[in-house]
């Protein structure tokens, strides 16, 4: 018995290993077709998953980790006073197919013990669910290639005929068997190439629509019933069951399946024994009432899809069911509302004074849900593009506190509900400098004064100015001596427009070439780095004023800010051709302002040509920063020495730091060796620029400033150089609290295991590191990296 128990534990590493010896010979194949490349990727990914499962299921097994003193509780504003929870809908629906296996696994790996997990019940021909928001899955599955020869139908749904296939049509044996997930939903206009999908496509399976998330997982994760979900190795999960499908923003409602004569809430009711959800909702009120006494303990909910549409059962507005309070409670204890409708935003992406939904069901007696939460969706400018600040909204002010919040992205909201909230004034953990890039410039113009004030209000440690020379050598701070990009030059001065090909390959308006008073009449302009729906915050387009050295100076003395970083460029153009001393003016306004002769703020000298920098070795108290303008993929001693002549630090990009695959893959490699041979040398190390938009972000990232953030700092970066540098100023959890919590897994942990394993050793690699290897280290990601290890 006992050598068939070890037989049975050894199984998915045997199959680990027969995968990759099948890999060995799938290489050494000279004619691979499209058909062989499905097929060794199903091996991959199947070997992944056994592993991952077993690893799961070995969790509070063997040795324990070191407990965790936890903090005093925090008392919440939520209706019971609990903590808010969260809902995953579909899983991890932002990363990985919506209702697929690794959605659903990597929500609980991710995200609070707490999670619930979100289904969507659809039903099938002959009566048995699967989980699936989308009605016509043409959208979000690989149905219409499952089935070629066969013709979408046209159903009749609340007075519009949608064209499509529809789970009702199928046999659920067909149905789950030939049908498979994709990332799904459609409202994202962004479009990336990602052709390395057409090789990850396996059969017939889910895949993703939001055209900016990763279709990397597209074609290999069947669709899943809710018996599949709550039958998930590892503890039981929440299960959350909402009655409702959504095609093309027409809602649909279990009405539909009447017509069918399939009745969803004989499903609901036939297998309450075995599903046990905790939550069920609907936005149709007759669909609640049939189950109001017959699925205790479960809760109803009534959810609000959009308040200006009609409710089936009694043919009014939801805006007008929302006045009648005591009406809802007769069939529901809880009730979703669109985050929207707690928080208006204006035309202008602003927010506006919140609604009194909360408190008034709240006073009532009932829950509260905010629904449409994703960290890829185009946020108010409020929140800077940092979706946390969006959670903390809504849970993390003086009036009210939501109930839960039903999420795309679980690990986010996890975050902020178990770090961040409640903890404004909580010491800081980052060791990194913040160093500011012109100021808060995502919010306001880079190097005007509100750009500055907002960097110091937000707690940044170093403020820094990008010193130019006007004609007439007024020295001030501004991103770039070409003026069209951050100012309004372009609109008074184009006929100054020239092209200097030692400072830039385009055109441009040089601060240089006009004098302070012509400056002065510009206003400045808020950059984008994004375009269309990701542009900075176009009510502050023209905001703030220019700022001179010696006011810059100033103010940093006057908050009393930890230092201050003063970047030098184009000296030697200057110089030769100018007649312009830009090192002579840095040097006096520092002396002016006796910052050369003290060691209480930091000031730290940044150029990307060594001989500016080598006329500041005199004074000891200076930090002189290298900046390096290129991706580097790594160093070596020899650079590293040859650095420390002229310099203390580096300043060098993210990508140099956390390398990734080339287009179209966009996810993270592994980590260079920048960092431990620059420290190895004394030299400190800086990385920028690091922006909130999510299009900034790879997609293992999750699309969270926060995981590229942590990222960074856990391999021991010196700085961050940021747009936002209010980001960075709050205290950042790397594993959170034992207990009711699960460890949240903020920096990418794969490229600090994988390093660059090739199929190969991949067998040997894991017996050798499987006692070390954390559980949740083998999600989504990581199988998807190992898969492109072998593929690229």
């Amino acid at each position: 018995m006992r050598r068939l128990l070890a037989t049975v534990k050894l199984l998915p590493y045997m199959k680990v290993l027969e995968t990759s010896q099948t890999f060995l010979e799938f290489r050494r194949t000279k004619h691979r077709t499209v058909a062989d490349w499905k097929k060794m990727i199903r091996q991959l990914l199947l070997s992944f998953l056994l592993i991952q499962t077993t690893l799961v299921a070995a969790r509070g097994r063997g040795r324990r980790h070191p407990a965790v003193v936890p903090p005093p509780a925090k008392k919440w504003l939520t209706l019971n006073g609990g903590e808010p929870v969260v809902v995953a809908r579909g899983g991890f629906s932002g990363i990985a197919p919506e209702s697929s296996l690794p959605a659903y696994s990597t929500a609980q790996q991710t995200s609070l013990a707490s999670t619930i997990l979100l289904c969507d019940l659809q039903l099938t021909k002959d009566a048995q669910g699967f989980c699936q928001s989308s009605l016509n899955l043409q959208n979000a599955t690989t149905i219409a290639t499952a089935f070629p020869d066969l013709k979408p139908r046209t159903y009749n749904i609340n007075g519009k005929n949608v064209e499509g296939f529809y789970g009702v049509d199928f046999l659920a044996d067909d149905l789950l068997k030939n049908v498979f997930c994709k990332l799904s939903d459609g409202y994202t206009e962004l479009q990336f190439p990602f052709s390395v999908c057409r090789v990850l496509s396996s059969g017939y399976n889910l895949v993703q629509s939001i055209y900016s998330r990763s279709p990397g997982m597209d074609g290999s994760y069947p669709l899943l019933t809710p018996y599949d979900v709550v039958g998930m190795q590892g503890p039981p999960p929440v299960l959350w069951m909402n009655v409702e499908c959504c095609c093309n923003f027409v809602l649909q409602y279990p009405s539909f399946y009447d017509g069918l004569k399939l009745s969803s809430s004989a499903f609901i009711i036939d297998t309450m024994r075995d599903l046990n959800p905790a939550y069920i909702s609907s936005p149709e009120i007759g669909f609640l009432k049939g189950l109001v006494g017959k699925v205790n303990p479960a809760k109803l909910i009534f959810k609000i899809p959009d308040i200006n549409e009609v409710e089936p059962t009694t043919k009014k507005t939801y805006v007008t069911l929302l006045s009648d309070i005591n009406m809802i409670k007769t069939f529901a204890s809880g009730i979703i509302l669109p985050k929207e409708s707690i928080w208006p935003v204006d035309s202008g992406r602003l927010l506006l004074p919140a609604t009194s939904s909360v408190s008034d069901f709240h006073k009532a007696g009932v829950e509260v849900y905010a629904s449409g939460f994703a960290n890829d969706d185009y946020l108010s400018y409020n929140y800077s593009y940092d979706p946390t600040k969006e959670y903390l909204q809504f849970i993390d002010n003086s009036q009210f506190s939501v109930d839960g919040v039903i999420t795309d992205f679980p690990a986010t909201a996890s975050e902020s509900i178990a770090c961040l909230a409640q903890n404004k004034n909580a010491p800081k953990i980052v060791k990194a400098l913040i160093i500011s890039d012109d100021g808060a410039s995502g919010d306001y113009p880079g190097s005007t004064d509100l750009a500055y004030q907002k960097a110091i209000d937000d707690g940044t440690e170093i403020i820094d100015c990008s010193v130019q020379l006007s004609k007439d050598g007024t020295a001030f701070c501004l991103p770039s001596a070409d003026l069209i990009g951050t100012t309004t030059a372009a609109s008074l001065f184009m006929d100054r427009s020239t092209r200097i090909p030692e400072i830039q390959d385009k055109n441009g308006i040089f601060s240089f070439d006009l004098t302070w008073t012509e400056i002065q009449s510009l206003k400045p302009q808020l950059a984008s780095v994004f375009d269309g729906p990701l542009a900075r915050n176009p009510a502050n387009k023209n905001a703030g004023k220019f700022v001179t050295l010696n006011e810059f100076l100033d103010l940093a003395k006057k908050r009393a800010v930890t230092g201050v970083l003063i970047n030098i460029e184009n000296a030697a153009y200057l110089a030769s051709n100018k007649g312009l001393d830009i090192v002579g003016a840095v040097t006096t306004a520092l002396s002016n302002a006796t910052l050369d002769k003290q060691s209480t703020q930091k000031v730290l000298i940044q150029s990307d040509d060594s001989s500016v920098l080598s006329k500041f070795q005199d004074i000891k108290t200076y930090q002189r920063v290298l900046a390096i303008d290129k991706d580097i993929s790594g160093s070596t001693q020899e650079t590293a020495q040859e650095v420390k002549k002229y310099a203390d630090a580096v300043k060098v990009f993210r990508n140099s730091i956390v390398l990734d695959y080339p287009n179209p893959v966009f996810m993270s490699l592994n980590y260079s060796n920048l960092v431990e041979v620059m420290h190895a040398a004394n030299i400190s190390v800086y990385v920028g620029i690091l922006r909130n938009e999510f299009q900034n972000f790879l997609f293992d990232y999750y699309a969270d400033p926060y995981v590229e953030l942590a990222t960074l700092t856990q391999k021991g970066v010196d700085g961050i150089v940021t747009d936002y540098p209010s980001l960075q100023t709050v205290t950042c959890c790397p594993l959170l609290l034992q207990g009711p919590h699960v460890p949240i897994q903020m920096p990418i942990f794969h490229i600090q295991y994988y390093p660059s394993i090739q199929v190969t050793c991949l067998t040997i690699w894991l017996q050798q590191n499987l006692q070390r290897l954390h559980p949740l280290y083998l999600s989504f990601k990581m199988q998807m990296s190992m898969i492109l290890h072998c593929l690229l």
